[in-house]
């Protein structure tokens, strides 16, 4: 549902232009310093307003309601809020009877038998993915010994990313991209499989990224080409470094103690200014569409430092689920 995790567990409520969003983290151990300015650099990577992103800027100001006092957390469930302030509802009023194609309009109105919030795709919108940077940030503080970077690779199969994003702007288009994280410093052993394999944990967080179609771990699908002669990463010491490193950092499930490395693919946006054809709920006909409102010509120029969060989040939830372990 809208919880995930073991012993780090994170829920996420609201909706894109409902009055707030919010992460609660339950889970969370006591005496992490923070406060509301430890946000300001993630948060501030996600924010729209770059060429390629969309219009509607938000202050996105972190209100630390629950879970946190005298500067440190309490070991208590940390609740965090986000009012949603810069809305335009009215754009998304067509949108409740002509679904936008590759959205989640149509499926959220069968499954919710028409009382989802369509606006903005409601609680379906990529605004939640806020939620997920907040929860990130107080990850990595769980993590102190772990470096987490993502960046987008290419876009619209592309490496020139800016060329490729100012070509679908003009055309009132859109273009997705590849997204690229890596993480050091991680010990050997953390996972538990064979259900909450690291790849496992990974994938099912990426998978709560709207917009992700694809995931792979080091190698990849590459490896499907390659001999075991080729692919396998000969250990060189005690700490489990190997000469190459095709799988990723991740063996049986566990951590090798070698960069973690992995991709995902983010499809295009659906909302785009190009007319499209879809099924009309009040018609029962197929009608053209002409998508009003702010978005994202590439949703994945933000993605990275969500990427980013998903896996500290991940993370964190294994080296807690290890405790002693290790």
């Amino acid at each position: 549902m809208n919880s995930t995790g073991r012993v780090f567990r994170v829920s996420l409520f609201g909706e894109s232009h409902g009055e707030a969003i919010g992460v609660t983290i339950d889970g969370c151990p006591p005496g992490l310093p923070l406060a509301t300015e430890d946000f300001n650099a993630d948060l501030g990577r996600r924010r729209a307003g770059k060429a390629g992103t969309t219009p509607r800027v938000e202050e996105d100001l972190p209100d630390i309601v629950s879970g946190l006092f005298n500067g440190h957390t309490t070991g208590a469930p940390l609740t965090i809020l986000f009012r949603n302030m810069n809305v335009r509802s009215g754009d998304y009023a067509d949108l409740r009877e002509t679904p936008r194609p590759g959205h989640s309009d149509f499926v959220a109105y069968k499954r919710f038998m028409g009382f989802n919030d369509y606006r903005g795709g409601g609680h379906f919108s990529g605004r939640l993915t806020l939620c997920l940077v907040a929860a990130g940030v107080v990850a990595k503080k769980v993590l102190s010994t772990v470096t987490i970077e993502a960046k987008l690779i290419s876009a619209g199969g592309s490496s020139d990313i800016e060329k490729s994003v100012a070509a679908a702007l003009e055309d009132g288009d859109s273009v997705g991209g590849l997204v690229e994280c890596r993480a050091t410093g991680i010990p050997v052993g953390w996972g538990e499989p064979f259900f909450d394999s690291v790849e496992s944990v990974i994938a099912h967080m990426a998978f709560a990224i709207p917009a992700i179609k694809g995931i792979e771990f080091g190698s990849g699908f590459a490896a499907a080409s390659m001999r075991g002669s080729s692919h396998n990463d000969p250990i060189v010491d005690d700490t489990g470094k190997t000469a190459s490193n095709n799988a990723g950092g991740i063996s049986g499930g566990l951590t090798n103690g070698n960069e973690l490395v992995f991709r995902i693919a983010v499809k295009p946006t659906s909302s785009i200014s190009v007319k499209q054809n879809t099924y009309s709920i009040k018609t029962g006909k197929v009608e053209e569409l002409k998508v009003k409102g702010r978005h994202d010509a590439c949703i994945a120029l933000r993605v990275p430092v969500v990427l980013e969060a998903i896996t500290a989040i991940s993370l964190a939830d294994l080296k807690l689920l290890a405790g002693n372990r290790l």
